[in-house]
């Protein structure tokens, strides 16, 4: 019998948008080597591997290159593979334990609800060659547990970097968050997500990024509840939700791919 492994548009409402996942449903735990190895077979920005438990799933990702401690989009894929393979019930939590801890997942009308840590970031030096990597330089720097985040002036420089991933994947974090205000409709902030350092060149929605935007953003225009758009290629929305120490990140998923693992 083969191992189920579904392919997951994350934080999309439609196929071939959003951030797709590899989820890997697992009776029990494997090797580390293992789990990467189909990682890398996968060849996606993240693919979760998740197990049952008596409280719950046990719930780990990696990318290409790396195991990571959080990872929102994989998440928000897996919980939705779940509840679509009749694994929990439509009204039931999701409950995983990670390396950050217990995170849970409810469904909230349509969208998916995520209950993260917040990551906030401090005011920081900017990293030596950053603006030169980004070609732009920031107006603002601040780093956080995983991340370095650079505010730029706008939305179009946001949209239009073209950094070089070399340089950047000498910065030393998980990954480079640029983000601005925004000036389009039905969003109030902008980013993109750059990690070369994990094997992510750009990462096309960002659900642990928006740990660290979300209180940023929140403080910065006096809310608690926002939404976000990241500004990929693919593109995907992000609402988010600030209680505590706590950020909700809510999004949609879609299903594209169903198959089984035979190795």
């Amino acid at each position: 019998m083969g191992i189920p492994v579904r392919q997951v548009d994350a934080f999309s409402e439609r196929p071939f948008a959003g951030n797709p996942a590899g989820v890997c449903l697992l009776s029990g735990g494997r090797e580390v080597s293992w789990m990467q190895n189909v990682a890398r077979e996968m060849n996606l920005s993240e693919t979760a591997f998740v197990a049952p438990r008596s409280d719950g799933f046990d719930l780990r990702w990696f990318t290409p290159a790396v195991e990571v401690e959080l990872c929102g989009h994989a998440t928000l894929a897996t919980a939705h593979v779940l509840w679509e393979d009749g694994i929990l019930a439509p009204g039931e939590t999701a409950r995983f334990h990670t390396a950050s801890g217990v995170l849970l997942a409810s469904r909230v009308g349509e969208e998916i609800e995520l209950d993260f840590p917040a990551k906030p970031e401090r005011a920081s030096p900017c990293p030596p060659g950053l603006a030169r990597a980004l070609g732009v330089e920031p107006v603002y720097v601040g780093t956080s547990a995983f991340d370095v985040l650079a505010l730029v002036a706008d939305e179009a420089t946001v949209r239009r970097l073209t950094p070089d991933i070399g340089l950047l994947r000498q910065v030393p974090a998980r990954g480079v968050i640029v983000t601005a205000p925004s000036s389009s409709p039905g969003a109030d902030f902008v980013s993109r997500f750059f990690a070369p350092a994990v094997g992510v060149d750009e990462d096309p929605v960002t659900g642990s990024a928006h740990c660290v935007l979300a209180p940023f953003w929140c403080a910065r225009l006096g809310r608690d509840e926002l939404v976000g758009y990241q500004a990929s290629a693919r593109g995907g929305t992000v609402r988010v939700r600030r209680v505590g120490d706590r950020i909700m990140l809510g999004g949609r998923a879609v299903t594209v791919l169903r198959g089984e693992m035979v190795v």
